[in-house]
């Protein structure tokens, strides 16, 4: 029998997931639990159109990543910083720091969570900075740090 799965099914799969199981496992089981519903013609129609809305937000969502990608690439972001001795930096320079100052200088906003810092920055230079918009699109920050 046909269903297609309601929520994750251990040792079946997972849900949205269309599977062939026995007609007991249908009936005794999965059925009366609400695990599943029958895979008639509606439910699979419902089940496409769903699949086509989610991979078109995919690529509306990749569209939009590559645009701000853009213009993050083009932007050159400049923090003046005070120092003591040696040049250090009193405190460090950190994502949260990077996020305000990417939206105060170009009018971008990106979460700090996007941005990729090994380790917060501490002293005077220039800097370039991974920003993880997508899974596929990376673009990097142009950072200056200076008195």
């Amino acid at each position: 029998m046909k269903l297609v799965l309601l929520v994750d099914v251990k040792g079946q799969g997972k849900k949205g997931q269309l599977i062939d199981v026995s007609d007991g496992y249908a009936r005794n089981y999965l059925l009366p639990r609400k695990l599943a519903v029958e895979a008639g013609a509606q439910v699979l129609s419902e089940m496409k159109s769903k699949e086509e809305a989610k991979k078109h937000q995919e690529a509306v969502d990749l569209a939009n990543a590559q645009k701000l990608k853009e213009k993050i690439e083009s932007a050159m972001i400049v923090i003046k910083a005070a120092s003591g001795e040696g040049q250090k930096l009193y405190g460090a320079i950190t994502s949260k720091d990077l996020a305000e100052k990417l939206k105060e200088q170009a009018g971008i906003d990106v979460d700090k969570k996007k941005i990729v810092l090994t380790d917060p920055i501490k002293a005077y230079g220039s800097y370039s900075i991974d920003v993880k918009l997508h899974p596929s699109v990376v673009a990097k920050i142009n950072l200056v740090v200076t008195q």
